[in-house]
Order: structure tokens, then C-alpha cells, then sequence
């Protein structure tokens, strides 16, 4: 095996919004295990951003990692400047940071609404312009969506809007990037039990979705999404475009 197969992506270097746990994590770590140089974005948690770090420089790439709030445009902005001064490209961005206010629609205010949705779409949006232009020899963007794009779960209102509105923009970004040779697509990512999920109450019908066997007979796991998205950022899936691929070992198949 030469080293073009161990490693596919060697010479690449990722983005990965929110990479220092959880599903980023994990996707940060794939890509570096294929050879990416890594770069990653936190937003409070010094301690594991450090740690993260750490654990990907130890796969023998690059790692760079900055504090960076994504409901903030100028943050924005000069996170891509500073993957900019420290690589000189960017090939592959997956935009994987979200929050959200877990209540139901009748208890939401409009401060909640525009936290979630500047996070987890209009970000999305202003970090994938900023990687065209980072990209121009092509590249890769895969949006971390969840079945609660379609499928309505109890305090999952805004959150569930935020990522519907994040499938759409993959649509369009596939279309409006093509001409780039940039594909767009996303996988929607199903409950997984993370640190994210703490923010639920025990009886929230997304912690029992992360804990339960699915049809493929073991809960899904965040390497489980790290690998499809590592799919997703190889040749092999460069006629793939504008599409959603659900990880969820078919529980969609049975929801109730």
C-alpha cells in the first residue's frame, strides 16, 4: 500500500467548526488520521480544545486551533484570515459547531431564536463563502445537520428550524459552487450521546433516541458520522451533490 492510499488525504488541510469534542472531534480525527493538516475552531472549553489539539498533532499532521464564537461575523472573518496566514489554502470545511435553546416554540424568545440560527445557519453560510475563496483549485464542504430537519421531537423547535434551513443551504451552495468545483453535501447525524445532549432533560425523546439499540443493532456513534463525512471529502464521492446522507443505522426506518 503506497502512501497515497494509507493516506488520501495528505496535503489537505480541514476546517472543522467545533472540533474539539463530541462529533467534531471525531470527524477532526478521521480526516487527520487520512493525512489532513487540521484546523478547528472552540468556543469556551479551553481544556478539551487543548487536549483535542494534542491527540491530532500526535497522527503526525498539523494541527492549529483558535478560540472563535460563529455567532459573530467579525470572529468569522478573522478565523479564516488566521487559517489563511498559517496554511495559504483551505480544501476541505465542515461545518459541524451548533447550539441551540432547548425549549418548545411557545416558550421561545426571539433572543433564542437568533443565538440558534446565526450559529447553526447563517455561520454555516458566511464560513462557506469564506472557503471559496480559500479554495481555488476546488474543494469540499459538508454541513452537520440531524433528523430533526424533518422529524419533530419535543424542545427541539429551533434547533430543528436551524438545521432545515442548513439543508437548504446545501442545496443551494452545491448549485452556486459548482462552477468552483467545490462540492457541498451534508449528513444528518443521528442523536448520538454527547456532551451536547446534557442540555436535554432525561426524558427528552432525542437522550432516548441516543441511548437505544437501532436497527443495526448498536446506537450510532460519533466515528460512525466522522467516516461518512470522510467519505464525502474523498475522490470517490466527487459526482455527489447537494445531498443529505442520514447516519442513524436506520432508526428513521421506525421512528414513533
Amino acid at each position: 500500500m503506497n502512501n497515497a492510499d494509507s493516506k488520501p488525504l495528505a496535503g489537505k488541510v480541514a476546517l472543522i467548526t467545533g472540533g474539539s469534542r463530541g462529533i467534531g472531534n471525531a470527524i477532526a480525527r478521521e480526516l487527520a488520521g487520512r493525512g489532513a493538516d487540521i484546523a478547528f475552531n472552540y468556543f469556551r472549553n479551553h481544556k478539551a480544545a487543548r487536549e483535542a489539539h494534542a491527540a491530532i498533532e500526535e497522527l503526525g499532521v498539523k494541527c492549529f486551533s483558535t478560540r472563535a464564537h460563529l455567532g459573530d461575523e467579525d470572529a468569522i472573518t478573522s478565523l479564516f484570515e488566521k487559517i489563511n496566514d498559517e496554511f495559504g489554502k483551505l480544501d476541505i470545511l465542515v461545518n459541524n459547531a451548533a447550539s441551540g435553546v432547548m425549549k418548545p416554540a411557545t416558550e421561545l424568545q426571539t433572543k433564542h431564536w437568533d443565538w440558534t440560527m446565526d450559529i447553526n445557519a447563517r455561520a454555516p453560510w458566511l464560513c462557506s463563502k469564506a472557503a471559496a475563496e480559500m479554495m481555488p483549485n476546488g474543494g469540499k464542504i459538508v454541513n452537520v445537520s440531524s433528523p430533526g430537519s424533518t422529524r419533530p421531537f419535543s424542545d427541539y423547535f429551533v434547533v430543528g428550524v436551524s438545521k432545515a434551513a442548513l439543508e437548504a443551504l446545501t442545496r443551494y451552495l452545491a448549485l452556486d459552487l459548482a462552477p468552483r468545483n467545490i462540492a457541498v453535501n451534508a449528513v444528518s447525524a443521528s442523536f448520538i450521546m454527547t456532551d451536547a445532549l446534557k442540555a436535554f432533560d432525561d426524558e427528552a425523546s432525542v437522550k432516548k433516541f441516543a441511548a437505544r439499540p437501532t436497527p443495526a443493532g448498536r446506537p450510532v456513534v460519533p466515528t460512525d458520522v466522522a467516516k461518512a463525512v470522510a467519505w464525502l471529502c474523498s475522490e470517490d464521492a466527487s459526482m455527489v451533490r447537494g445531498q443529505v446522507l442520514l447516519i442513524d443505522g436506520g432508526e428513521m426506518l421506525v421512528y414513533r
